[in-house]
């Protein structure tokens, strides 16, 4: 699929070779999924932006294609060389990839790089957290392309910064130095700050490469950032079953007395701990019902191996927490209808009030949470599957295996 956006506020070219001259071609090649869907949204914004932070002097058009395989290569050389090859075929005159994968370099996560010999850029889109990514993914956009076209030295950094300064069009939602931040000044830059490195002539291939400054600043950024790439809030729908299920179970439980005694002679501690250890035990079966583990010691990145595998807890315990407070509120409306109020009392020999009725939805909540562990049965398996970063990279490398190629003509 390709898109192609150009700026309306200028004559298109009569393909004079003046006309060319004056138009500069970006091709965006994002991976699918959540890569896919943020650059759509933002490419009708960039030919106007180009513009302004970039040279007011040309005619700027976007192009964009997605590919399942550019994602494939956990190694931004391999995704460089296929970059190059995208560029030739479509004749662009500058070509940005948009991976949902982490790149790691020398032991630092790799927020961007570009090299302004092959007019190629490369984004780690995971590496931008887990909001605003739209405005980022805008302000690394224009960054690179400064990059690509004006160079990365010291003295192309100066005159691009002194130009865009001048600018009377610098919106006002994206960074105003368009020389020397990637993404900006914002609060959450300024506590995790990037670290831009102008490379060695010994790595030909790329002239610039922006990295997450710190080992906690790095983990942080991509932890957060994959877990939001697998947006956690698609997993729910595979829960509708057991919530089914577990309600059916935890309704049924609420007509009798011993659920209200235990609930009554539970202290807050042991509440808490049932409902982790019955969160914990649904997540733990998820992961084993669906072999969603990567055992670390047989991938070919034992690191990367714990990533995706940290990734897939987090994402799934976002899941469950909210199955496990749906359920809560279910079981609180539950308890006010089946439970009468002087029964209750009756039964606890003391004063009740709104607070008991919800701990006993709690307790009732952890225990249905224990049988939904117990008897999981999801729905849509493969919505589960593709919550992990592993299973989708070996899903990719199965299709290139295949010969599948979505390269557009």
């Amino acid at each position: 699929m390709s898109w192609l956006i150009g700026d309306t506020r200028r004559p298109q070219p009569n393909g004079s070779q003046e006309g060319d001259a004056h138009r500069k071609v970006v091709g965006l090649v994002p991976a699918p999924e959540m890569p896919a869907e943020v650059s759509r949204r933002i490419i009708e914004r960039l030919p106007p932006l180009l513009a302004d932070y970039v040279d007011d002097r040309l005619s700027w058009e976007v192009e964009l294609i997605v590919d399942p395989l550019i994602g494939v290569a956990e190694d931004s050389t391999d995704i460089v060389g296929n970059l190059i090859n995208y560029k030739w075929h479509r004749q662009w005159d500058y070509v940005i990839c948009i991976t949902d994968l982490p790149i790691r370099k020398r032991k630092r996560f790799v927020v961007a790089e570009a090299s302004k010999a092959n007019g190629v850029a490369l984004i780690s889109l995971p590496t931008f957290g887990a909001t605003t990514i739209r405005r980022r993914l805008c302000e690394a956009i224009l960054q690179l392309a400064n990059e690509m076209h004006h160079g990365s030295s010291v003295e192309a950094r100066t005159r691009q910064s002194w130009h865009t300064a001048r600018s009377q069009k610098v919106h006002e939602s994206l960074r105003g130095q368009g020389a020397w931040q990637l993404l900006g000044t914002h609060l959450y830059e300024k506590l995790f700050p990037i670290r831009r490195l102008t490379l060695t002539s010994e790595e030909h291939t790329i002239d610039v490469r922006f990295i997450a400054e710190t080992w906690i600043n790095g983990n942080l950024r991509i932890l957060a950032g994959m877990v939001r790439a697998n947006r956690p809030w698609t997993i729910f729908p595979a829960f509708k079953g057991v919530i089914a299920a577990a309600f059916a179970t935890g309704t049924y439980g609420l007509v009798f007395p011993n659920l209200w005694q235990l609930s009554d002679h539970y202290a807050w501690p042991r509440l808490v701990l049932l409902m982790m250890v019955a969160m914990l035990a649904m997540i733990a079966w998820i992961i084993l019902a669906h072999n969603l583990w990567e055992p670390p010691q047989k991938a070919s990145s034992p690191y990367l191996a714990r990533l995706y595998n940290a990734v897939t807890v987090l994402t799934l315990s976002a899941g469950v927490a909210f199955y496990y407070m749906i359920l809560l509120i279910l079981f609180c409306i539950a308890a006010l209808v089946f439970v009468p109020f002087d029964m209750l009392e009756a039964k606890l020999g003391h004063g009740i009030d709104l607070l008991d009725y919800i701990v006993l939805a709690w307790l009732t909540t952890s225990v249905a949470t224990f049988v939904g562990a117990l008897g999981v049965g999801l729905e849509d398996e493969e919505t589960v599957r593709n919550a992990t970063y592993g299973y989708r990279q070996r899903r990719r490398n199965q299709r290139k295996g295949e010969g599948r190629n979505d390269l557009a003509e």
